[in-house]
């Protein structure tokens, strides 16, 4: 994620994204519904090659409602000042495990990736507002810290 003024090579970049769409990456803003966009603009942008249709209803729908509503959390808890709402912007890099489509139809548990989705969207900007994790707790920890997804190969479960 990353979070910038529009006056500067923030919005240089968050206007090249916008206007480059990539076929398989598009580009769209977090919105509460079609005519809704919170405030800070926040344009998400898939990590993965979006390609099948009920994948796209499932990071356009849940997932983009979750990280809106996140948006408007960390608004609200005061991580973002209300004054700079319409000054900032927010680039989102977005990844939804593929793996969702092995869920079969129906079985997708909405509710849990919105709220998924929300929180992490919250805890990722009052970190980043509050330039988190810092430099010397990141020496400390480094050890401690395990990658989720390294955790399960080395448990043999990738």
């Amino acid at each position: 994620m990353f979070i910038g003024e529009f006056d500067g090579p923030f919005g240089t970049a968050f206007a090249q994204l916008l206007g480059d769409q990539v076929k398989g990456h598009t580009r769209v803003f977090a919105i509460l519904n079609s005519d809704v966009q919170v405030r800070p603009a926040t344009l998400m942008v898939s990590k993965v090659t979006v390609k099948d249709a009920r994948y796209t209803s499932i990071l356009m729908g849940t997932v983009q409602a979750g990280i809106a509503n996140g948006v408007l959390d960390a608004m609200r808890a005061g991580g973002i000042p209300k004054a700079k709402a319409n000054d900032l912007g927010i680039i989102y890099s977005v990844w939804l495990d593929p793996a969702v489509l092995a869920v079969p139809e129906g079985e997708v548990n909405h509710a849990e990736l919105f709220r998924v989705h929300r929180e992490a969207t919250l805890k990722v900007i009052t970190k980043a507002m509050n330039n988190e994790p810092g430099i010397d707790w990141l020496l400390e920890n480094q050890a401690q810290v395990t990658h989720y997804f390294h955790q399960l190969g080395l448990e043999g479960k990738l």
